[in-house]
């Protein structure tokens, strides 16, 4: 039984171990315009866009210029695994908003709640324009 219990709870911490890498986010991209994440307004710029806590839900999102912010971000999934590593935008009322990000290979990428200007333009408009803008995987 002791045995048994062991094996157990190696079993949990490689699954749990696992789990937690697979949240980790960090991808760099050049986005060629300005865009909102969590009604924050960023410039068009290169960005890193990276996870600052094991569990992945903050995001960190900074430009060379030094402009950065955090936005909070919940696990979405896809049943085939990501081709690229990439951000998806929707385009509405000619505004962008960081609504995705996907690292190559993984079928679990970070979504960003919708941001009060989005929600607004989403009432009075039809559906958004998925913009997708390729991205490099950083370790």
């Amino acid at each position: 039984m002791k045995h048994l219990r062991s094996v157990l709870f190696v079993f949990t911490a490689l699954l749990l171990a696992t789990a937690v890498h697979a949240q980790s986010t960090y991808v760099t991209a050049s986005v060629p315009f300005d865009f909102v994440v969590a009604d924050q307004t960023y410039p068009a710029g290169d960005y890193a866009v990276k996870s600052i806590s094991n569990t992945g839900v903050p995001i960190l999102i900074r430009n060379s210029d030094k402009a950065e912010g955090l936005a909070l971000s919940v696990a979405c999934s896809s049943v085939k695994p990501s081709t690229t590593t990439k951000l998806v935008f929707h385009r509405m009322g000619g505004q962008y908003f960081l609504y995705q990000v996907w690292q190559e290979g993984n079928t679990i990428g970070r979504e960003f709640r919708l941001s009060k200007t989005e929600k607004q333009l989403a009432r009075n408009s039809s559906q958004p324009e998925i913009v997708i803008v390729a991205a490099n995987l950083t370790r």
